[in-house]
């Protein structure tokens, strides 16, 4: 029975160091069942409450201590478990009862030294239990940082997004509003952008995944419902005008597609690595056309039809609509159009375009250049 004790105690702390290392210090894609189950237990719990919610306000109220309350839950588990593993490696040694191992684990654990005996095993077993809880606490102390430095570089460039076109964001919104104040000639450098931030979120959020459950600050932001916009305004640029300069939005389509494909590795969500252009995507064409109707409100100039660009935005769309959909229905993200659906029945939020407000200019004199206001 000893021997089962300690196999089983070794075992224990053995597992739970490794789903320590695979959470906090190896710096690439890995992933811990044992943090993956507490964590999903403490979201299951949020979450059950949430879609209790009529609104996607108390939605995001409900479900925002969600993921910094995981990180303080899986630390408590570690813990516990170390303290069970010790506890199980004192009694394999010893003729301490469980209780008296347990007290005597947790003493040396939290190096609060109150209960040791001079046995040499249990004195070893002692020693490595107050190195472990000093040194798990230090870690996770260290990797908060980490954790909060990735949030606010994905949060600023979500922050411009909605600076400049509205929440939740829209591909069709963005687009619109470009052309509305005279900066299409800009969309480069926004494509530019994104295909760093698709980058950088893509290396941040699979080697720390409880990221991916980080919401944005406000109710009617969030980072996948932005990547979103961006890329179905890079599709639509691409497919309604061809004779214009693509470099950049390929690459930045590219980088977000391969992006929502490393997340849904890391999270195991099966997908078509190679889907056909003529695959069916969930948005309809009457959808499309009201999107492409926004946009030519505002002047957006089209060298296609819609009737003309729709197959090559489908074409584009489909690489990316599945896995977005799919994520945005796990995070419970902000039901913005284009995105799919949600757990609840709530209405899509859909920005509005602003009111272009320039002052009639004077006679003989142009008038200042004051552009939109509004959200």
């Amino acid at each position: 029975m000893r021997v089962l004790l300690g196999v089983l105690g070794a075992l224990i702390v053995a597992g739970t160091f490794s789903s320590v290392l695979r959470t906090l210090v190896i710096p690439r894609p890995t992933t811990s069942g044992f943090t993956r189950v507490v964590q999903s237990v403490v979201r299951r719990v949020f979450q059950t409450a949430a879609d209790l919610c009529p609104t996607a306000e108390g939605k995001d109220r409900v479900l925002g201590p969600v993921a910094p309350l995981s990180i303080l839950a899986t630390l408590v588990c570690w813990l516990l478990a170390f303290l069970i593993g010790y506890a199980l490696l004192q009694g394999a040694v010893s003729d301490l009862r469980p209780v008296d191992a347990a007290r005597e684990a947790g003493s040396s654990l939290f190096t609060l030294g109150f209960a040791s005996s001079h046995h040499v095993d249990l004195t070893v077993i002692d020693f490595c239990a107050a190195a472990t809880g000093p040194i798990i606490i230090g870690l996770q102390v260290g990797y908060l940082p980490t954790i909060y430095g990735a949030y606010a570089r994905r949060e600023t460039e979500v922050t411009l997004l909605q600076a400049r076109t509205g929440s939740p964001p829209w591909g069709p919104e963005i687009l619109a509003r470009y052309a509305q104040v005279g900066l299409l000639d800009r969309l480069t450098e926004l494509f530019h952008n994104w295909e760093r931030w698709s980058a950088e979120v893509s290396e941040s959020h699979t080697s720390y995944p409880i990221l991916i459950h980080f919401r944005s600050p406000r109710a009617d932001r969030n980072w996948l419902v932005a990547l979103l916009a961006v890329l179905d305004a890079g599709a639509l640029r691409l497919a309604l005008n061809p004779g214009r300069p693509q470099a950049e939005i390929r690459m930045a389509l590219r980088a977000g597609f391969v992006c929502l494909r490393d997340l849904a590795d890391i999270r195991r969500v099966a997908y078509d690595r190679d889907p056909s252009p003529d695959s069916p995507v969930r948005i309809t064409y009457e959808e499309f056309l009201q999107g492409v109707a926004r946009m030519a409100e505002q002047g957006y100039p089209m060298e296609r039809t819609p009737e003309e660009a729709w197959p090559d935005f489908r074409g584009w769309r489909v690489n990316y609509e599945a896995l977005a959909h799919r994520l945005a229905y796990d995070i419970d993200a902000v039901p913005a159009a284009w995105s799919g659906s949600r757990r609840t029945a709530e209405p899509v939020l859909v920005p509005s375009t602003p009111v272009n407000r320039r002052p009639a200019p004077a006679a003989g004199r142009p008038g200042p250049h004051n552009g939109p206001t509004g959200e």
